[in-house]
């Protein structure tokens, strides 16, 4: 009897709500009162209705069926790496994110790694093609999931400079592709626009053009296999909403992409916090923003989530955050049923208005990169590093004034924390003269200035 309750009520349209709302105001313009404005350029609504939506529902593509939990393990002493990687997934971890500065002794880092049940992910700080192909050798002859995230362009964007020279390190590429073009390789970090300050719309955008730089270069080469795919990493920040929407959005771009590449039009999506609103003072709050930050990754559809400890900004890796990081994760899957649907964000109005609303306008801006001569030439000559510091610039300016709240740092400050003694990281960013290629794109925290100046008077 109850699947034929609604069919006592009339359907309401768009416009007889919108018609009601205004009743409400009493005269208060509709637009002003209730209509904002985001830092993307989307108009919010304060209702969704499906005649907002003009294009079909449907299945975002590539959508997981399920995520996994992530833990990040930095490589500096083989052996150490080796038994907190395999303590973390004895935890809950179900992949591995390894962090490489240097060649390491492959077998000692895996000693009795669980490679059956456990996906290993990579992030490097360097470029050996006989230690990757080595490494490769090892990780298939014992049936390892591997991504490895070769991202070249991404780390000219960060660092200013190419891993040994343009020449060289796209030869390193195309030398590891041609050994195994199905292997998971190529790697696009868009979290380095995220946390220098980038609007959604920019980070889509970016991502998307970094991708083609990449599947241009091989389909130049004749080396783009149909089973090659794209793992793009991405910081999510505090917009619940708008960074579910981004993520949905950049699959449906990836899709249009490879489509024209003849590729699958599945990406690989890894997620981690952002780390621009973290705050060094009344770090606890830092736990709340991760949760919901790891929240709208989940429900956006995301591979996997790596999440960041709540003192990772000033402490070295310890076991206490990295234990609590994983637990938040572990509290969202096991006990809060986040992985009881596959795709839960379909067919919410406000989300699918959103995914293609952002999704358009990142597609804009792609556009206009490739008719400016493609990601690198403008990154080159600096255009992408000015938009994003403008869009960064505004963003600080609205922290500074208030407009943009972080608790315990420009509103409601503990008078008496005291955090001095306790840094074991520099937590601003870093200057350091050196010569590049270009400027890089610098990451920066909002909450560096104020932090900075109450350090000063502790």
């Amino acid at each position: 009897m109850s699947k034929f309750l609604f069919d006592e009520f009339d359907p309401v349209s768009a416009k007889q709500w919108k018609q009601k709302i205004q009743y409400e105001l009493k005269g208060a313009d509709y637009n002003e009162t209730l209509v904002w404005n985001s830092p993307e350029g989307i108009d919010v609504k304060p209702f969704y209705h499906g005649d907002d939506v003009s294009h079909p529902f449907g299945a975002v593509p590539g959508a997981p069926q399920s995520w996994s939990i992530g833990q990040a393990v930095f490589i500096d002493d083989e052996k150490i790496a080796n038994t907190i990687a395999r303590d973390a997934v004895k935890r809950g971890a179900e992949t591995v994110y390894f962090i490489a500065a240097h060649e390491f002794d492959i077998p000692a880092v895996f000693a009795e790694f669980p490679f059956d049940t456990t996906p290993i992910y990579f992030e490097w700080h360097f470029l050996s093609e006989a230690f990757l192909l080595l490494l490769k050798e090892y990780l298939n002859a014992n049936k390892a999931v591997v991504y490895y995230n070769v991202d070249l362009v991404g780390n000219l964007a960060r660092t200013g400079n190419w891993y040994h020279n343009l020449k060289q390190d796209h030869t390193i590429l195309e030398s590891i592709f041609q050994k195994d073009p199905s292997a998971n390789i190529l790697s696009v970090d868009s979290g380095l626009y995220q946390n220098a300050g980038a609007t959604m719309v920019q980070q889509l955008a970016y991502a998307l053009a970094h991708a083609h730089e990449y599947l241009n270069h091989l389909s130049g080469k004749g080396m783009l296999a149909p089973q090659i795919t794209v793992t793009f990493q991405v910081a999510v920040g505090s917009n619940y909403f708008f960074e579910i929407a981004k993520i949905r959005a950049l699959r449906k771009l990836y899709a249009v992409l490879a489509e024209e590449y003849g590729l699958s039009e599945t990406c690989h999506i890894m997620a981690t916090p952002s780390k621009r609103n973290k705050t060094l003072y009344d770090y606890n709050v830092n736990m709340l923003r991760t949760t919901t930050e790891c929240m709208s990754a989940v429900l956006g559809g995301v591979n996997m989530v790596c999440n960041m400890a709540y003192d990772a900004i000033y402490h070295k890796s310890n076991e206490f955050g990295e234990r609590i990081a994983r637990n938040q994760l572990l509290i969202l899957k096991a006990e809060s049923y986040f992985d009881a649907v596959s795709n839960p964000a379909d067919g919410a109005y406000y989300l699918e208005s959103l995914t293609a609303e952002m999704a358009q306008k990142a597609l804009d801006v792609f556009k206009t990169i490739e008719a400016g001569g493609g990601f690198l030439t403008q990154l080159k000559d600096g255009t992408l590093q000015r938009k994003i510091k403008e869009s960064a610039e505004k963003e600080q300016a609205l922290f500074d004034s208030g407009d943009l709240k972080l608790v315990g740092t420009n509103i409601q400050q503990h008078p008496d924390d005291r955090m001095k003694d306790t840094i074991e990281l520099f937590p601003f960013v870093k200057t350091k003269a050196r010569k590049t290629l270009l400027a890089p794109i610098i990451e920066k925290r909002l909450a560096e200035k104020v932090e900075q100046q109450r350090l000063d008077h502790e």
